[in-house]
This record gives structure tokens, sequence and C-alpha cells, in this order.
């Protein structure tokens, strides 16, 4: 999907919450300034407070390797502190 003037819109799923991600800003970030309540405490990609599963849409990492396992990155799990979108998406947060 192409950008949009305010970037990437993110949704979080079943929680009628979206925020807008800025070109190289990571979701984290994102979220804290538009209000979408993610999460966080390292921002750094070890402590995994802000994971959530990728439901639609494309992102990318700035670390090589997240503080995710295998199975999970292939379950869909991003870390948000650590991961900028490349298209619109939509997240969902694990059940507290």
């Amino acid at each position: 999907m192409a950008a949009m003037a305010k970037g990437f819109k993110i949704t979080l799923a079943g929680e009628s919450i979206s925020f807008w991600a800025e070109p190289g800003l990571t979701i984290l970030r994102a979220s804290l300034r538009g209000g979408g309540g993610l999460l966080s405490s390292c921002r750094n990609g070890t402590c995994r407070a802000c994971r959530c599963q990728l439901q639609a849409g494309e992102v990318s990492y700035l670390i090589e390797w997240p503080g995710l396992s295998a199975e999970e990155k292939a379950a869909g799990w991003i870390l948000p502190c650590v991961a900028q979108a490349h298209s619109d998406l939509i997240l969902l947060r694990p059940a507290a």
C-alpha cells in the first residue's frame, strides 16, 4: 500500500485504536506520539513488553534479529520498538 501524507495507518485489532506511523519512526514511537498505547520498557528489542502479532501489513527491523524466537517470527509476532511499518498494519496485542 502506498503511504498516505501522514505515513502508514496502524490499527490495533479489536480495540478501535489506530494511529499513524511517519516514515523513519518505529511503530512503538508512533504509538507513543499517536495515542496507540503500546507498552514499552527497554525500547531495544529485548524486554518484549511491546510484543504484538502482525495480522496484516509489512514491517522491517532496525536490528538484525530482534528478541523473538524463530517460531514466534513464523507465527507473525513482532517487536514494535525496533520495527518500522512499510504499509498500513493491523496488530493484535496479546491478552493481558
